[in-house]
């Protein structure tokens, strides 16, 4: 019994249990406050590209125990907690945005500020700061913006097919690249969202972060190691591509959808790690005096769990005191505020979008989009349907997509989707057409010409929210933000013309045959996409 008794923890002082006390509390309103980013992030995680979340927690706090066996106990001076206090203010800010607005995103966001503002209580800014490569880290466990992720993987697709197709032209396969469709002949393969290289690029950059994060040479070396993760998980990708298309090539098309799978998942990852493993081995034996990857990296542990001890030195202070009473009020002030449900705004389907507008008829029917194709575009409703002018000016495409929540993800540019259908845009830019088409408001457009062979089109498309006509994507996404925190609304429209360039016909010939188009077409919009309202 003595022999235990010696070996038992030291009894915590009071002053220590108060403040702990504190910190639970503090720590338990805040997980009530942001509920709605924690269920962004559970949600977040389900998804394959995400699927490595729950990890980036563990790894962050490993790093701060790292940093914390050199950072001596002691209190700091009190004078400088107070910045904590400022950052969990914006942390809860934050947090309180994204609930009025529905957008948990930004919820999941103010987490990270809402954690640093902790450790800047706890350590003062002096100490606190220095655990910033901890608490940026967390980054890496957020979801994307939508607009943002959607741009980056159609680039990461462009860009893995692009180098793809080199490498089988290399290897005198013929091959065809129509947007990220690779056609080998025998079959067509379609590098899809799975294959876009962000299942396994995510996991790659949190990767090198912490790998930059250890390694004990110059920044430079950081920053390249920091940075190549990225170049890296690309280049594998388009190896990948290659492979199955010479498997195609040498031995049919069944062999590629089994190779696909296989090469999707970690075996990439496994190999962008050991790319970035030998490129770190090559930083190293620029380093005088260190020649294996051990020397490099700091990869000592003893002690980490060994701070865990030091919560035992915690007292309670008045910033403390301050931010467990300003999560506490922002807790209570959010339970008191009725919930605001997605407003239902009064709409006619598009199931009855007319088929006459003005001079233009509708040609057949109204077309349905492929299964893949809907559920990517994630509309609550949509119209898709050609147009021909009775005064024999040519055809429009009309498409039509409505959101009645665009807080879960939102309107998706055709910016991102044209050149996966394989359209390269030769010119786009944002204009104002207010004076064609007798709107006497503001109203700028996105104008753009694609071209995909010898076919060339003009394009209109903007985006309608509650009433406003934006033609930048980043600019609706902020306009949504103020819309769900004034009036609770978060629905919003894209609406885009197409017409074809015929060969030997101006591009002011097709956009005068949309602007005439645009003009009839204002007018029956507003019973389908509302406006102004509640």
């Amino acid at each position: 019994m003595r022999a235990l008794t010696s070996l038992s923890v030291p009894q915590m002082s009071g002053a220590a249990a108060c403040a702990l006390a504190m910190l639970a509390l503090s720590t338990l309103a805040a997980a009530l406050y942001f509920a709605d980013g924690l269920r962004a992030l559970v949600t977040a995680w389900q998804v394959p590209e995400y699927s490595h979340g729950p990890l980036i927690p563990v790894l962050s706090g490993l790093l701060f125990l790292r940093h914390l066996r050199r950072v001596p106990a002691g209190r700091s001076d009190l004078r400088d907690r107070w910045v904590g206090v400022l950052v969990i203010c914006a942390a809860l800010a934050l947090g309180g945005l994204g609930r009025l607005s529905r957008i948990e995103d930004l919820v999941a966001y103010a987490i990270i500020l809402w954690i640093a503002g902790v450790i800047l209580i706890g350590f003062g800014w002096r100490r606190g700061r220095q655990f910033w490569p901890a608490v940026l880290h967390l980054v890496y466990m957020l979801p994307l913006p939508g607009v943002v992720y959607f741009k980056l993987t159609t680039g990461l697709q462009l860009v893995s097919s692009e180098i793809g197709t080199l490498i089988l032209r290399g290897f005198g396969i013929p091959v065809f690249l129509d947007g990220n469709i690779i056609d080998l002949g025998v079959m067509r393969l379609h590098v899809a969202e799975a294959c876009s290289g962000l299942r396994y690029l995510f996991p790659i950059l949190s990767f090198s972060y912490i790998f930059a994060a250890l390694y004990r040479g110059p920044v430079w070396h950081k920053a390249l190691l920091l940075v190549s993760a990225a170049p890296i998980a690309v280049m594998m990708n388009a190896l990948r591509i290659a492979l199955a298309g010479i498997l195609v090539q040498a031995y049919g098309p069944d062999w590629v959808t089994g190779f696909t799978h296989f090469f999707e998942g970690w075996v990439v990852f496994l190999a962008c790690v050991a790319v970035l493993f030998c490129l770190a081995w090559g930083l190293v034996r620029l380093h005088p005096g260190r020649t294996t990857l051990a020397d490099a990296l700091d990869l000592e542990t003893s002690g980490c769990i060994a701070q865990v001890a030091r919560l035992r030195n915690l007292r309670t202070n008045g910033a403390w005191v301050l931010s467990t009473l300003a999560v506490l009020a922002s807790l209570g002030l959010a339970a008191s505020v009725p919930p605001r449900d997605t407003l239902t705004i009064g709409r006619d389907p598009f199931g009855l979008f007319p088929q006459t507008l003005g001079a233009w008829q509708q040609t057949g029917a109204r077309r349905v989009l492929p299964p893949a194709i809907a559920t990517t575009l994630g509309a609550d409703d949509y119209h898709l349907a050609t147009y021909d002018s009775e005064e024999g000016w040519g055809q429009v495409d009309l498409f039509l997509a409505w959101y009645a929540d665009q807080g879960q993800g939102g309107v998706h540019s055709p910016e991102i989707c044209l050149p996966g259908a394989g359209w390269e845009i030769a010119w786009l830019e944002r204009t104002d057409i207010a004076g064609h088409v007798g709107d006497s408001d503001p109203f700028r457009i996105n104008r753009a010409v694609i071209q995909r062979g010898e076919q060339r089109m003009m394009v209109y498309y903007w985006f309608e929210q509650k009433g406003r006509r934006i033609a930048w994507d980043f600019a609706a996404k902020a306009q949504l933000v103020v819309d769900g925190v004034r009036t609770g609304r978060t629905d919003g429209a894209l609406v885009r013309l197409t017409t074809a360039i015929a060969t030997g016909e101006a591009p002011a010939a097709a956009e005068a045959r949309l602007r005439d188009f645009v003009a009839d077409l204002m007018g029956p919009l507003l019973r389908f996409i509302p406006g102004t309202g509640p």
